[in-house]
């Protein structure tokens, strides 16, 4: 059995199937989604029909980002958020045009039954975003940190990787777990077309959103595979390149 974990999608269907097609999935693989399927490109209520479908043909797990929480919030009470509206949301809503209310009830609770984090039985934490609580996800006491924190990221960011993992200075957060894997931050945010893997955890985002690619990465190999870039599968739309 292999498990890859999918870096966020944000509505580029097509991105997708092209990578799960690099993956050449057979029986047993098990898909575990970082988060993020909708807002950006124009199929995002494609998408989310398309997981729902792939779930009845191997184990998938979809944890929850914060653009799944702002469109579950309108299928719930068709409250448009103007920050969301105006960072894919519009695209969004109109991907839903043609859907029954059925459907769009059924999307609904896909949304809603999303876990926040994944921990696998090898102790590996596969989460949207990240945490702050220094005892681990399960202390957490603020939990939409899961899905907006970048705090862990930029700790990453500015740390000393010479400090040992014994050392008293050492991120009590990166203790807990053999390794943690993330979205939400871009990669191409900092020129890098490529997951980031720094201490034991990897940012799997590499840009979808806007002129990146879906990523999908092996995490006992870590050989990844990706799709084109979304504007050349799009080329009539900007995603959220406004």
């Amino acid at each position: 059995m292999r498990t890859f974990a999918i870096g966020d999608i944000h509505g580029g269907l097509k991105a997708l199937i092209q990578l799960l097609n690099k993956l050449a999935l057979k029986e047993g693989d098990q898909l575990i989604f970082m988060g993020d399927y909708v807002d950006g490109w124009s199929e995002s209520a494609q998408v989310i029909q398309f997981l729902i479908e792939i779930s009845k043909k191997f184990e998938c797990i979809f944890i929850k980002g914060n653009h799944d929480v702002w469109c579950q919030d309108w299928l719930k009470n068709e409250a448009v958020n103007p920050s969301w509206y105006l960072h894919g949301g519009k695209e969004t809503m109109e991907s839903y045009e043609g859907f029954s209310a059925q459907e769009k009830k059924e999307h609904l609770h896909f949304f809603k039954n999303l876990p926040l984090y994944h921990i696998d039985a090898e102790n590996r934490l596969f989460l949207h975003a990240g945490f702050t609580s220094l005892h681990g996800v399960q202390k957490e006491k603020f939990q939409e940190l899961f899905y907006l924190d970048r705090s862990l990221w930029e700790m990453l960011l500015a740390m000393n990787l010479s400090i040992e993992k014994e050392s008293i200075f050492y991120p009590k957060r990166l203790q807990h777990y053999k390794e943690i894997y993330i979205g939400h931050t871009p990669t191409t945010n900092y020129n890098d077309p490529s997951p980031i893997n720094i201490a034991n955890v990897w940012n799997i985002d590499t840009g979808a959103a806007f002129k990146g690619k879906i990523t999908g990465i092996n995490i006992d190999t870590k050989v990844f595979y990706q799709s084109d870039n979304l504007p050349s599968l799009y080329p009539d739309e900007k995603g959220r390149n406004k």
